[in-house]
């Protein structure tokens, strides 16, 4: 048989197992002991959330990388190419190294299904283990206790926020899912929670475990100035730093919770304050308020629940276009849209909407979208498209040079606005 390439490893895997989500340790940890179990890196950091994971796994691997860490990190679901999702020094996991990994995968699995996350995820602890790291940063896909990535005890781990998402798999209120977000803390090892407001539901599973807890507001402080600057406390330690450049108010509070996660591990992490404040300002994480820079300006987002549609709302009021702001807009089938949607409405003069039935299985169709977004006025929402690009393009065609496009909703849409960005 003839050796499978990157993509046909990708098809391969979305027929391995019956369902999309499978949550539960068994069987990965199971097929992870079969590969030997190696440690992926010297240190660990998980991080978990509703939103802000994949700014906090970028702002640890950036400070970590610039006091001079080899490091890997590790976050999900990609934009454009598969390769994203792991990176060790700052560049992405070459095809090659994905594709022997799936095979030494494939060779011991045996009859144990594995989703399509669960096979990314094993591959890339896989190839972290066979590339000296002194720290991985891995990024939690779902909840925490039973997603695939806890199958590593993290030295430290994160929870950066929790709020209502994913209810079908974590529960219906912020307690519930807050305790389904803790299971990735381990006894005796640094928690942090950067979530000011975290539910009690967190907190007493997180005590319940014994872990070492650093709530933000009470064991570490951050405080924005008017300007360049900003700070970050804990105990006798004081840092005056740079503005990050990843632009929403909302990423001091994610730079704050990888700092704490790197105070808490040191010396094993380094302790620099040059470095600390080289790597908030070097800091990338794409489709994460992306500008292109053009007329009109469009501006790239994951934004895909209520908790981030808010903040997207608080960046356009700080922010202002200087003529009307028009939103690619399009969403999976278990999404809150109407919320979404209400966060947004007073900031969106025009809305493009776009289905994502066709990219995925949990897409919602333009119809089904359209319908969910009934509460805005008709006027204020254009004909449905039929894909990202062709919302795109019809923004585009109604926009003036000052208007600012949008594109958010899902990493679905964020990806797709990346692919065509350079196509008008």
């Amino acid at each position: 048989m003839s050796k499978r390439n990157l993509q046909a490893w990708l098809d391969y895997q979305q027929r391995t197992h019956p369902d999309a989500i499978a949550l539960g340790l068994e069987r990965v940890r199971e097929v992870w002991r079969r590969l030997g179990a190696p440690p992926p890196a010297a240190t660990v950091i998980t991080v978990g959330g509703t939103n802000g994971k994949g700014s906090t796994v970028a702002f640890v691997e950036a400070i970590a990388a610039a006091a001079g860490q080899r490091v890997g990190a590790y976050t999900s679901p990609h934009l454009v190419r598969y390769n994203e999702r792991a990176r060790v020094a700052g560049s992405d996991l070459p095809d090659a190294g994905w594709i022997d990994a799936f095979e030494r995968i494939e060779a011991v699995r045996g009859d144990i299904a594995l989703t399509y996350f669960e096979f990314g995820t094993l591959a890339a602890l896989w190839q972290f283990a066979q590339a000296g790291l002194d720290l991985a940063v891995l990024e939690v896909g779902l909840g925490g206790r039973l997603d695939a990535v806890n199958i590593i005890d993290a030295d430290a781990a994160i929870v950066t926020t929790v709020d209502l998402d994913h209810q079908d798999w974590l529960g219906h209120d912020r307690d519930s899912i807050g305790g389904e977000k803790a299971g990735i803390f381990r006894r005796g090892r640094p928690a942090i929670v950067g979530d000011a407001q975290a539910p009690a539901g967190l907190l007493d599973a997180a005590r319940a475990l014994g872990a070492r807890l650093m709530l933000a507001g009470r064991d570490y402080h951050w405080q924005g100035h008017v300007g360049a600057r900003w700070d970050w406390r804990c105990g006798d330690t004081r840092l005056e730093l740079p503005r990050p450049a990843l632009a929403a108010p909302v990423q001091l509070a994610n730079a704050a919770a990888a700092i704490a996660a790197l105070h808490a591990l040191r010396p094993r992490c380094g302790w620099d304050a040059d470095a600390i404040a080289r790597g908030v300002v070097h800091a990338q994480a794409a489709a994460r308020l992306q500008r292109i820079a053009r007329e009109p300006e469009l501006v790239i987002d994951v934004a895909h629940n209520p908790q981030a549609a808010r903040a997207l709302a608080q960046w356009l009021r700080d922010e202002p276009a200087r003529g009307r702001t028009l939103a690619v807009f399009g969403a999976l089938a278990d999404k809150d849209v109407a919320g979404v949607v209400a966060a947004l409405a007073d900031c969106v003069d025009r809305w493009f909407p776009a289905a994502l039935d066709a990219v995925s299985s949990r897409g919602l169709s333009a119809a089904a979208l359209v319908a969910r977004m009934a509460a805005l006025p008709p006027a204020r929402v254009a004909a449905a498209s039929a894909s990202v690009a062709a919302a795109l393009a019809q923004a585009r065609a109604q926009a003036v040079p000052a208007d600012r496009i949008i594109a958010f909703g899902s990493f679905f849409v964020a990806g797709a606005a990346l692919a065509a960005r350079d196509e008008t």
